[in-house]
């Protein structure tokens, strides 16, 4: 990566990276347009470092108070918790929303003051508009905010139990599915001529094939490819480690993408984006993107939310159909509990007609 050349020839550590050394970057590349796509990715680089703890250099730009909190919080959670950064992204952008809108309305940060009057005020405010999931996520993030507060000294009482539980019915939905005739056309559906192409039809593959989740093509790294055992290592959820079979045409699609277009980089995520920095997809909606434009130039009609899982949901029905039975579902999609599974018995609608009872008519059913 130029840049990272450039901070070495300059002698600039990480930590001290400001905007400034990015402006000075910058201005070598005479073209107007280049160098707006440099300072726009070397901004987002800047943040990426800053999220993952580096500190802010000296002299540089001071932090707010509120930013100041929601960094302790974040580093908290790394540290003291060990929750993975997938989880963080879901946490973080909650607690800087609470203490910036704290710190506008009272006119400063002055948490001291803070009453479950004022918690029941921002969230009545935040999820007029969102999905009962969603504004589940936003309470139990915010309930872990109020608590490290808390447990730090900066609130003089846990004003955690002032968040109301958003009660979300797990069975109360049929998932949403692709048809075989559906997934094939989405997997045929990128220019495999052109690097974008090879690399979103090898993610593709992945989710459709092995039924993996969004997180874990973002996590997958080059060590957890083993050729020679015909596996993948797959990072789930917490520190859980599954091994699933690398099937043929999936480990045709990734080599093809490894030798011709991922490039060399630091990075020892197996898919990388496509503009610099040259680092690992940063979330799962990266993934979701990706199936969203495959999606469209199938013609396929987008589904709401995650996206990605409409290949798990689907690999699981289909297997359901042919008779799988639930614990062979359960190993396939790598649940924990089989009470995750028993959403796909409800798609099995040919054995839903034959338990279900005739409705009840006049006179009683004949």
């Amino acid at each position: 990566m130029a840049f990272v050349r450039w901070t070495q020839a300059k002698r600039v550590a990480l930590q001290d990276l400001t905007e400034a050394h990015v402006a000075a970057f910058v201005k070598r590349r005479p073209q107007r347009r280049e160098a707006r796509r440099e300072r726009a990715a070397l901004r987002k680089f800047l943040a990426h470092v800053r999220a993952r703890g580096t500190p802010a250099p000296p002299g540089s730009t001071p932090v707010s108070p509120a930013e100041a909190v929601a960094q302790r919080y974040v580093a908290f959670l790394r540290r003291d918790r060990g929750l993975a950064e997938n989880s963080i992204l879901v946490y973080a952008p909650c607690a800087r929303d609470f203490l910036t809108d704290r710190l506008e309305k009272a006119g400063g940060l002055a948490l001291d003051a803070l009453d479950a009057e004022a918690v029941r005020v921002f969230l009545l405010e935040r999820v007029a508009h969102r999905s009962p999931e969603s504004s589940r996520l936003l309470t139990i993030s915010l309930r872990s905010l109020l608590r490290f507060l808390f447990l730090r000294g900066e609130t003089p009482r846990d004003l955690s139990a002032a968040v109301p539980t958003i009660r979300t019915y797990r069975q109360a939905t049929v998932p949403a599915v692709l048809s075989p005739e559906e997934v094939e056309q989405i997997l045929a559906a990128p220019d495999r001529s052109t690097p974008r192409g090879r690399r979103d039809h090898a993610i593709l593959l992945l989710l459709a094939r092995l039924g993996l989740r969004a997180s874990e093509i973002v996590a997958l790294e080059l060590s957890d490819l083993r050729w020679r055992a015909g596996e993948i290592v797959v990072r789930g959820k917490g520190p859980r480690r599954d091994h699933v079979p690398l099937l043929a045409d999936v480990g045709d699609a990734v080599v093809r993408y490894l030798r011709e277009d991922r490039g060399p980089s630091p990075s020892r995520r197996v898919f990388l984006r496509l503009i610099p920095p040259r680092v690992g997809l940063s979330r799962p909606c990266a993934i979701d993107h990706i199936v969203r434009l495959a999606l469209a130039r199938a013609g396929v009609r987008p589904q709401p939310g995650r996206v990605a899982h409409l290949f798990r949901h689907s690999l699981a029905t289909r297997m359901i159909r042919h008779g799988a039975s639930m614990p062979e579902i359960a190993e396939v999609l790598r649940h924990r509990s089989q009470s995750t599974t028993a959403i796909y018995a409800k798609v099995s609608f040919e054995a839903l007609r034959a338990v279900a009872r005739p409705w009840p008519a006049l006179g009683g059913a004949r």
